[in-house]
């Protein structure tokens, strides 16, 4: 035994590699090594003299498998280090431009959206994007029979069998978050909502998620001519121009009443698309007077409070704005997409530095 203690333990100090260091484990310890097979030995044994060789075969494993192991972390400690030493990288060097990220043009204008409403004394407020029933329908005057509610439309979630409780949804826009704003604060309040929303559609220009940001203003005395201006200031910042036109449709919400559908007079010339002049005009939003009902729900008496809502697509407006022809790209992570539309880190939009740089 003091033979075979001498071997390994020399041959365990000498190997260089792991694969080396598995082949010398097998050699003594494996069904077939050195060492296993002396144990099967005792049995052939006297019992006086099995009893000592016994113990002294379970040391000597013993000590071998300790060897084997401490070993192992040192080849395992050495070969990390080396490759430390290989792969190190100097993290006070400046960035390497190819490799730099770039804004998302949804992050982008969402920032944007965000700066040209704040300079008219909007905050922002957010909500869940996983939201009651009551909260996306119900409390904004949408009718149990409403087309929105029915699951060809609508994200509903999973419920346990026997669930009684009215069904959660995926948000399918973010007037649930003025429903909470106005619970929550009260009026008057004027707040943009911007966030996630999700429907059932799937086409060159619709997708099962996408961004939105609503707006909200309630106060004593607010009109659709509050609302009318509020619009214009938006869109000629937005897109940069020093004038634009808004034309107001008649149009039904359950949300709002009265109730318009916006459009932007623009011109197709050369399919280029400019805002602010020529003959056509471009749907860009819907809008109008909060609701009575959707006050009351909200807890602000309709009696003493009224003001106007609107909402648009963040990602429609991107389109328009930057010339992006399919939404679904947005969503599909193409660096090269992303390298061609994407914005430069420290371009944060303002309305005194510009917005788009």
């Amino acid at each position: 035994m003091d033979e075979l203690r001498t071997k390994y333990l020399d041959q365990i100090g000498k190997v260089a590699d792991e694969a080396a260091l598995e082949d010398l484990r097998l050699a003594a310890l494996g069904k077939k090594g050195e060492i296993s097979l002396k144990m099967r030995e005792l049995g052939q044994m006297a019992p006086d003299v099995r009893q000592g060789a016994g113990a002294a075969l379970n040391r000597l494993k013993d000590e071998i498998d300790a060897a084997l192991r401490a070993k192992k972390s040192a080849l395992g400690d050495a070969a990390l280090d080396a490759r430390l030493k290989d792969e190190w990288l100097d993290v006070t060097l400046p960035g390497r431009p190819r490799r730099q990220g770039t804004i998302h043009p949804v992050s982008q204008v969402t920032e944007e959206v965000t700066a040209i409403f704040a300079d008219m004394g909007f905050a922002v407020a957010e909500g869940p994007q996983i939201e009651s029933d009551w909260f996306n329908f119900d409390a904004l005057n949408i009718a149990p029979e409403h087309p929105a509610r029915q699951e060809h439309d609508t994200f509903f979630m999973a419920r346990a069998e026997g669930d009684a409780r009215p069904p959660h949804v995926l948000r399918t826009h973010t007037s649930p978050v003025q429903i909470r704003a106005m619970q929550g604060q009260g009026a008057p309040i004027r707040v943009i909502a911007p966030g996630r929303v999700y429907r059932m559609d799937m086409d060159q220009t619709h997708t099962p998620m996408f961004h939105q940001v609503e707006g909200l203003a309630i106060d004593r005395d607010i009109s659709m001519a509050n609302l009318k201006w509020t619009l214009e200031e938006f869109c000629r910042a937005f897109f940069e121009v020093p004038s634009v036109e808004l034309r107001f449709r008649a149009s039904h919400f359950p949300f709002t009443e009265p109730s318009a559908e916006v459009d932007i007079r623009c011109s197709w010339a050369g399919g280029v698309l400019k805002i602010g002049e020529g003959d056509s005009w471009l749907e860009i939003l819907g809008s109008g007077m909060v609701h009575p009902k959707v006050l009351a729900a909200a807890g602000v008496d309709p009696a003493q409070w009224q003001g106007f809502a609107f909402g648009m697509g963040i990602d429609r407006i991107a389109m328009l704005k930057y010339g992006i022809p399919d939404l679904r790209a947005f969503f599909e992570s193409d660096l090269r997409w992303l390298r061609h539309y994407g914005f430069a880190a420290l371009d944060q939009p303002s309305l005194a530095a510009g917005l788009s740089r």
